[in-house]
C-alpha cells in the first residue's frame, strides 16, 4: 500500500526519473521498519501507512525540487526517526549523510535500519548538537545542514549554523506560518554568519498541506563562542 502512495507522490513531484529504481522499495521498507519499531518506541505520532508515506517520506522528497543534494555532505540535526536525512540518502545515493540525535536508542535503531536497507555513506551519531558542533571534522564541515520540526528558528540557527561551512546552506523545514520565527531569528543570523537566501513553499503530494523551506546561506564563519550550552540557548535565544 505504501509503495503505491510513494510511486504516485514521486511522479507528482516530477522525480520518477531522477531517483534510483530501488528508491520506492527502500522507502517502503523504511516505513515498515518505522511502524514496527514505533509499537515499542516513540518514533512518530503518525501511524497510518498513507500518512507516513505522504507526511514523512514525500515531505522530505519534495526537497529535491528545492535544493541540490547530489554529491553533497549533509548533517541532519535532531534527526529523530531519520527525517529528512534518511529519505534524502535513499533518493540521492551520492549524498553523504550524518544523522545526529541526542537519544541513544533512536540512534541504535537508525544504525540497524541503515544496515537493513543496505545503505552506505550514512552515519547515525549519538550526541548533543551543541557539543558535536565544536569538534574537528564537524564544525563548519558540511555543505548542507537540515532540521525538521526540532525547535524555533532562533534556537535552530545556533544549533545548526556552526556545522555549515562558509558558502554552504542550512535548510530549515518549517510550517508556512513561520514569519514570526523568521523575524525573531534576525539577530541570531547576523551573529552566527547566516543570511536568508530563499523561502520556498511547497504542497505535499496527495494532501492540502503546505510546508516551507527556509534556506539560510552561510556567508561568514560562526564565532567560536557559539553554540552555547543548550540550557543557555533555550533560556536566552539570540
Amino acid at each position: 500500500m505504501i509503495e503505491a502512495f510513494l510511486t504516485d507522490g514521486l511522479a507528482a513531484l516530477g522525480l520518477t526519473d531522477r531517483v534510483p529504481p530501488e528508491a520506492v522499495s527502500r522507502l517502503d521498507q523504511y516505513a515498515q521498519l518505522l511502524l514496527e519499531k514505533n509499537q515499542v518506541m516513540n518514533l512518530t505520532a503518525i501511524t497510518e501507512p498513507e500518512q507516513v508515506a505522504r507526511l514523512h517520506m514525500l515531505d522530505c522528497a519534495a526537497l529535491l525540487n528545492l535544493a541540490d543534494f547530489s554529491g553533497k555532505r549533509l548533517a541532519d540535526v535532531g534527526t529523530g526517526a531519520g527525517f529528512p536525512g534518511l529519505p534524502l540518502k535513499i533518493l540521492v545515493p551520492s549524498l553523504d549523510v550524518t544523522l545526529l540525535d541526542a537519544l541513544g536508542k533512536r540512534v541504535d535503531w537508525l544504525s540497524e535500519t541503515c544496515g537493513a536497507l543496505g545503505l552506505s555513506g550514512v552515519r547515525p551519531i549519538h550526541c548533543r548538537a551543541e557539543e558535536q558542533a565544536r569538534l574537528p571534522g564537524f564544525r563548519e564541515s558540511f555543505d548542507l545542514v537540515t532540521a525538521r520540526a526540532v525547535a524555533a528558528l532562533p534556537v535552530l540557527c545556533e544549533l545548526c549554523l556552526p556545522f555549515v561551512k562558509t558558502g554552504g546552506s542550512f535548510l530549515a523545514m518549517k510550517s508556512v506560518d513561520s514569519q514570526q520565527e523568521l523575524d525573531g531569528a534576525k539577530r541570531a543570523l547576523e551573529l552566527l554568519g547566516g543570511q536568508v537566501s530563499d523561502i520556498k513553499d511547497y504542497v505535499i503530494p496527495g494532501t492540502e498541506v503546505t510546508h516551507r523551506l527556509i534556506v539560510v546561506k552561510k556567508i561568514s564563519s560562526t564565532p567560536v563562542k557559539y553554540p552555547r550550552m543548550y540550557a543557555k540557548i533555550k533560556k536566552n535565544p539570540l
